[in-house]
């Protein structure tokens, strides 16, 4: 599978009393991790949207491992763990300086139309998405 890896310094204000990064911000890397992944295929969250479509998050699943702090960097690696030409799974690992685990985890989405949330099908509206998902998916079995 094609693994996107995004590197991200940790920023003050992204760290709590403790001097660990707050936890909601890692959704936010997740975030930066999947639009990274889907430039790296050649595509645009923001040219989706100029189409009229929007892709939720439906279910998100982390699992925190190990803090990491101010000024350390911070490397999101992240995949498609699933995709049926309707809902995606992207994966996530981010890792600290030293290559420990600090989060795993998964998000799920669908493609609803911006002006009325009714779900698309990828594979439908958007062909050369659905084919380099597909490709993604199977790059290094």
């Amino acid at each position: 599978m094609l693994v996107s890896t995004k590197e991200i310094e940790v920023r003050y204000a992204e760290t709590d009393q403790m001097g660990v990064v707050y936890h909601a911000n890692y959704l936010v890397w997740m975030e930066l991790g999947r639009t990274q992944l889907i430039k790296d295929l050649g595509f645009s969250y923001a040219q989706m949207e100029q189409d009229g479509i929007i892709s939720p998050v439906i279910d998100i699943n982390v699992s925190y491992k190990k803090s990491l702090r101010y000024g350390e960097v911070a490397t999101i690696h992240t995949w498609i763990e699933t995709y049926d030409g309707f809902r995606v799974v992207y994966g996530y690992k981010i890792l600290t300086p030293k290559e420990e685990v600090a989060l795993i985890g998964t998000s799920s989405h669908v493609c609803v139309k911006k002006d009325n949330f009714k779900p698309i099908i990828i594979r439908k509206k958007f062909p050369e998405w659905h084919i380099a998902y597909e490709n993604a998916k199977k790059q290094g079995e």
